[in-house]
C-alpha cells in the first residue's frame, strides 16, 4: 500500500470513528438500554464503500462505550458485535441490500446477553432480541440505506477508488 493510500485509510477510519462517537452522544437517550435505536449503527453500511470503515466502526464503538460509561462486558462484547457486523457488511458489498444484515444479526444476538448479564436487565433474552433487533432494522435499513444511496453518488470523491 502506498503512503498516500495508508494516510487516506487511517484518515477515513478515524473520521468514521469520530462520527460514530458523536452520533452516540448526540442521540444518547436512544443509544443505550433494552429498547435502543443507536443512530450511529447506520454507519455500518460504510464498509460497502471502504474497508477503513471496519476499524473505524470498531474504534468508534469502543470509544463511545468507554466514554458513555458502559460496563466492561458492553465495551468488549458490544464493540465485538459492531466489528462482526462491519466485517460481514464488507463481505456482502456485492449485494447492496444485504449490507445491513450482518450488523442487525450480530447486535440482535450479542447485545441482549450484554444487557442481561452486564447490566442485569430483568427482561428476557427473547424480548431484548426483539427490541434490539427491531431497533437495528430501523436504523440500519432506514437510516443506513438512505446514507448508502446518498453517498453512492459521490463514492469516488469521498472514498477513493477502493
Amino acid at each position: 500500500m502506498k503512503k498516500k493510500d495508508k494516510v487516506r485509510y487511517i484518515t477515513q477510519a478515524a473520521m468514521i470513528a469520530a462520527i460514530y462517537v458523536v452520533l452516540v452522544f448526540v442521540f444518547n437517550y436512544w443509544s443505550f438500554g433494552v429498547v435502543q435505536f443507536r443512530i450511529a449503527e447506520a454507519l455500518t453500511v460504510l464498509p460497502y464503500f471502504t474497508s477503513a470503515a471496519i476499524p473505524g466502526l470498531f474504534a468508534g464503538c469502543i470509544l463511545a462505550n468507554v466514554t458513555g460509561g458502559a460496563v466492561l462486558a458492553d465495551i468488549v462484547f458490544g464493540s465485538m458485535a459492531t466489528l462482526i457486523g462491519a466485517i460481514g457488511s464488507r463481505l456482502l458489498k456485492r449485494w447492496k441490500w444485504a449490507v445491513p444484515i450482518p450488523p442487525i444479526l450480530a447486535n440482535t444476538v450479542i447485545v441482549p446477553f450484554v444487557l442481561k448479564f452486564g447490566y442485569g436487565a430483568p427482561e428476557g433474552i427473547p424480548y431484548m432480541m426483539a427490541t434490539v433487533g427491531l431497533g437495528e432494522i430501523i436504523v440500519c435499513y432506514g437510516c443506513g440505506m438512505i446514507l448508502l444511496f446518498a453517498l453512492n453518488r459521490y463514492r469516488r470523491v469521498i472514498f477513493g477508488n477502493e
